[in-house]
């Protein structure tokens, strides 16, 4: 005899839905549900008066502590778990099977210009050799999109500071970045041991990444040690100033990992004479692509191509 789940209009059905089902069911809570799924409790909530509408049940009805299922809940909660578990084979054999040497895959990533070049760039060159089929596609970073981005397949993969994401998404830790100060290699005013009055004589180039300030984070820093620096420049990416400053007189800080070999050989590169906070990079995904193989298997390079050399 067909079951509720085979009766029904798979046409207004949502894998989500079921999984949360699934884990409704399981904790009888919806805070813990919530915590297990790593989503916000009033998405489950919504997403549980969804499973009502579809199934046409509470499915869940409150009591003295948490929530108990209905008779209808009972009933659907050996075919559910039957259903999610084909499903998780499936995906469990595609990432066996995954070969990168021929498979063919397009992985949209978003992120800033900086990590364009200092992930993605070493990323792509990885890539060739082992998995000629993967490409890739770089999207702007969008934080307050993202999640959004995420769950329909716009993005498959976020660069940038855990902490700025989406909570709901998962994330991994990739490295930790510093600021160098960065001039022309004749440059005759900046070398080891400057002091933050030095310093602040000196003309710089700063980034503001919404386009047109001329003070940052560091100023703020430098004010309390009773110091304003001069600014002559101000610029809305990274990427064009290691050029301008070996060009120049001008200075910059910059992050380490955004000079190449190239630049090194052109420029100064010391250590601020004051602390100057750095930030953390890390990369986010989506539970939708969490368990297919080859999104999985491009994540581990990733992680790879940004570990320490």
């Amino acid at each position: 005899m067909p079951s509720i789940i085979d009766r029904m209009d798979t046409r207004r059905l949502d894998l989500n839905l079921l999984l949360t089902l699934e884990t409704l069911l399981a904790e009888q809570n919806v805070t813990r549900a919530a915590e297990r799924l790593h989503l916000s409790q009033p998405a489950v909530s919504a997403q549980l008066n969804r499973l009502r509408d579809l199934f046409g049940d509470p499915l869940l009805v409150p009591a003295q502590r948490g929530m108990v299922p209905t008779a209808k809940a009972v009933e659907l909660l050996s075919p559910l778990r039957h259903a999610l578990e084909g499903v998780r084979s499936t995906l469990a054999e595609h990432h066996r099977s995954f070969d990168p040497a021929h498979g063919r895959l397009i992985v949209s990533i978003a992120c800033t210009d900086y990590l364009q070049r200092t992930v993605v760039q070493p990323l792509l060159i990885a890539l060739r050799p082992s998995a000629p089929g993967v490409r890739l596609a770089v999207r702007h970073l969008n934080p307050q999109q993202l999640e959004s981005q995420m769950a329909v397949g716009e993005v498959d993969v976020a660069l940038m500071t855990p902490s700025d994401g989406p909570h709901t998404l998962r994330h991994s830790p990739l490295y930790e970045e510093r600021y160098v100060l960065i001039a022309r290699r004749g440059h005759p005013r900046v070398r080891r041991g400057l002091s933050a009055e030095d310093f602040a004589q000196l003309e710089h180039v700063v980034v503001s990444l919404q386009g047109g300030g001329f003070r940052t984070a560091v100023d703020e820093g430098l004010a309390a040690l009773g110091h304003g620096r001069k600014v002559a420049l101000s610029v809305p990416s990274f990427l064009p100033v290691p050029e301008l400053v070996a060009q120049t007189d001008l200075v910059a800080l910059v992050p380490d990992r955004l000079l190449l070999d190239g630049d090194r050989a052109a420029l100064k590169v010391v250590s601020p004479p004051f602390p100057v906070a750095g930030f953390a990079v890390g990369m986010l995904w989506h539970e939708r692509n969490h368990g297919h193989s080859g999104h999985r298997w491009v994540r581990e390079r990733i992680a790879e191509v940004t570990r320490p050399k």
